[in-house]
């Protein structure tokens, strides 16, 4: 039997990267994959637990060595990717990987591991509150809410493309959806 694996993707903002925490506190198997990212760390972020940190040059360098099972640039040198090696360390562990992507990298995601992928998109109930979650988050600019706006319009446009599909509109609720989701899915044991 091959390894299980959980992706949960979304547009920025969705509330996904908060119901991964909430799983990875409720359900002691899980191990968070963590993503390589060229982006800027935001202040309550950890480098090697929250993303890698890496620049561009490094970024592109380990494409043309293949280090990656997924990557996007998501933005003009703005690369986000998920790194084969973390998939491996969580295995090594005898853990169950959980991912927390993008869109375009759950599509791919989904598209390689198939069977044994347990795929959750989340998404805010309307583009207005997604609107409100980033500006109260107070980490874009003006012109990196637009583009993470303009976005989400197109990836919610994917959400018929993902076996689950959690609407985020209040918090508790939606930790729950996910908490039964994967509890269903972790013991299963064909899969």
């Amino acid at each position: 039997m091959d390894a299980k694996l959980i992706l949960f993707c979304g547009p920025s903002g969705s509330g996904k990267t908060t119901i991964v925490k909430h799983l990875l506190s409720t359900f002691p198997v899980l191990s968070f994959s963590v993503s390589a990212t060229t982006r800027s760390k935001r202040n309550n972020e950890t480098d090697g637990k929250d993303y890698y940190f890496i620049s561009v040059d490094e970024f592109t360098e380990k494409i043309s060595e293949g280090a990656f099972l997924e990557w996007e640039e998501v933005y003009e040198n703005g690369f986000y990717g998920t790194l084969a090696s973390e998939v491996s360390r969580i295995n090594k562990e005898g853990k169950v990987a959980i991912f927390d992507v993008d869109v375009e990298g759950g599509l791919h995601i989904k598209e390689r591991f198939g069977k044994n992928l347990l795929d959750v998109m989340v998404v805010p109930p309307s583009i207005t509150a997604l609107r409100e979650r980033l500006i109260a988050r107070e980490s874009e600019t003006q012109e990196t809410l637009e583009k993470r706006i303009g976005k989400a319009g197109i990836e919610m446009g994917y959400r018929n493309r993902f076996t689950n599909v959690i609407v985020n509109t209040k918090l508790q609720e939606a930790l729950a959806e996910a908490e039964k989701i994967v509890s269903e899915f972790l013991n299963n044991k064909e899969g």
